[in-house]
């Protein structure tokens, strides 16, 4: 049996202190995703340097601390990212104040990535939610619920789809 080939990404938990959290809207002609910012770790980068960069690139954020990690998502889906087997994706607490997301990437190249929208959501609003769109993971409120409940975790937390 071969090895699979997961596309390693770092992803941002963006907290403000009324415990909103700041996803971004993937577009795509099949379907629509909120997800938390961030992405791909380049060769070379560590997955806290990807995170750093990431969240510059798409929401103009500056880290200055060394978040915690919170979540691990494993996706093995042939569909999920031309050219992997699925993806490995680490989540990391950022708490920050709330900001409007505006980072060094232009409109374009947002696009280009796939994101047309930025938005704080609450954990009532995500679950409330009826479209369009889901949430990646899917069952995002369970996960942040706990973290915003009992804390962060001693060790990351795997996350389902």
């Amino acid at each position: 049996m071969s090895q699979l080939h997961l596309r390693h990404s770092a992803r941002g938990v963006i907290l403000d202190p009324d415990d909103r959290i700041l996803l971004c809207r993937f577009d795509n002609p099949d379907w629509v995703v909120w997800a938390t910012p961030g992405g791909g770790v380049e060769p070379g980068e560590t997955v806290r340097e990807a995170l750093r960069r990431e969240l510059l690139e798409e929401v103009g954020l500056k880290l200055d601390h060394e978040p915690a990690h919170v979540w691990r998502r494993t996706v093995v889906s042939t569909g999920h990212d031309p050219g992997y087997d699925g993806a490995l994706q680490d989540y990391f607490l950022v708490r920050t104040h709330p900001f409007d997301a505006s980072g060094s990437f232009t409109a374009e190249q947002l696009a280009a990535e796939g994101i047309a929208e930025f938005r704080w959501w609450t954990v009532q609003e995500i679950a409330g939610h009826r479209g369009p769109g889901v949430f990646a993971p899917r069952d995002l409120v369970t996960p942040l619920t706990a973290l915003l409940t009992h804390g962060v975790p001693e060790h990351p937390v795997a996350l389902g789809l």
